[in-house]
């Protein structure tokens, strides 16, 4: 008998400690590392990507890959900036790829230029060695850097950066601030070349173009109404209901057409608030409603009843998904509208940040059998 109590035992340690291996309708990532150079000359590069984060979330709103959508992750990198440590070479990773928007607009929008040191090659090895790249060779990972002092630079030689992230399936593209050939003479080029990645040239001082559409002043005020839906609870509710509100008024303070773009990024999937929100939470199977402590509730909700709880949260979710359908048509609208001026105020020039750094991502999440 005891034979068999010890089999038995060491059977389910066995099975405990066997590694869990990821499951096979696990939906697809596109994993985005941003790199910016924040030292003193930056200004520009830093006010473009403030703008333009919202298309470049909503460049994949469609994406699928086998026919599933994707899982988008952004982490944010500054470097070059003698505000940050010596030692660690003058970088700081602002955030880990994540899912939390709000985050990297919030982190975005903190962010101020000092003059520094520009390593290149140290803060693509910090990027890889960081944050946790999938392991899958479907998922799209990209790296983009932005910077305009040679790429040689620093303690580490960035072939050898550029070497450990084609290792991981991570493409590095480049996005230098100033003239081709300069860019091509100073290391900017040979390191988007030796990892597949896109060398591109931006003029980082260019004024983002601004298109105000008919449908803008409506997706202002369908927002406002997707902000009554959240239902922030626990630790975190108060705080994310608040980082919300603030990155809306960031977005506001730059102009109609990036808050318009910002509330058709919070219509998508990409969205995800399930770490604070009710309604997101309910839907990820992360909370269980009935189970949950009075303290963790909101106000309005603590004096509820199990299944009362149930139904509150519904009629959010009812409610938000009728305003999710309102603002995507509307998007198609406005989407249709900004193509047609665009065309018609077309002009030769270098490309700011954020637009070159889309039609990139779109570029590659192609070849890597995303379809849009």
């Amino acid at each position: 008998m005891l034979k068999h109590i010890v089999m038995s035992l060491l059977l389910l340690t066995a099975f405990a400690a066997a590694p869990a291996f990821a499951k096979a309708d696990e939906d697809p990532r596109i994993q985005i590392a941003i790199l910016l150079d924040t030292s003193s000359s930056m200004d520009g590069l830093i006010a473009q990507t403030k703008e333009q984060l919202w298309q470049i979330v909503n460049t994949f709103a469609t994406a699928k890959r086998d026919g599933k959508k994707p899982r988008l992750e952004i982490a944010l990198y500054q470097y070059g900036n003698d505000s940050l440590s010596s030692e660690a070479g003058f970088i700081q990773q602002l955030s880990p790829l994540t899912t939390n928007l709000d985050l990297i607009s919030e982190k975005l929008f903190a962010l101020r230029t000092n003059g520094g040191n520009e390593y290149c090659g140290q803060v693509i090895q910090k990027a890889i060695d960081q944050l946790s790249w999938s392991d899958s060779k479907k998922d799209l990972k990209l790296i983009y850097i932005a910077g305009n002092e040679p790429f040689n630079q620093g303690p580490v030689d960035f072939r050898k950066a550029v070497s450990k992230a084609i290792a991981k399936g991570v493409v590095v593209n480049t996005l230098h601030c100033g003239d081709e050939a300069t860019g091509a003479s100073t290391g900017w080029k040979e390191a988007a070349m030796l990892a597949d990645g896109n060398f591109i040239t931006i003029d980082q001082n260019r004024a983002v173009v601004r298109i105000d559409a008919p449908q803008d002043q409506e997706l202002v005020r369908l927002n406002a109404a997707l902000n009554k839906t959240y239902i922030g609870y626990g630790r975190g509710g108060a705080e994310g209901m608040e980082r919300q509100r603030a990155q809306d008024g960031n977005a506001a303070a730059m102009a109609p057409s990036a808050m318009a773009t910002r509330a058709v990024s919070k219509s998508t999937g990409f969205y995800d608030n399930s770490g604070w929100d009710l309604v997101d939470a309910k839907k990820k199977g992360a909370v269980k409603l009935e189970a949950m402590a009075k303290d963790d509730l909101p106000a309005e909700m603590r004096e509820l009843k199990p299944e009362e709880r149930k139904a509150f949260v519904d009629g959010k979710e009812k409610e938000r998904a009728k305003i999710v359908e309102q603002i995507k048509a509307l998007s198609q609208e406005r989407d249709a509208f900004v193509t047609t001026e665009t065309k018609k105020r077309a002009a030769a020039g270098a490309a700011t940040s954020g637009g070159a750094l889309i039609q990139s991502a779109k570029t590659q999440a192609e070849k890597n059998a995303f379809t849009f």
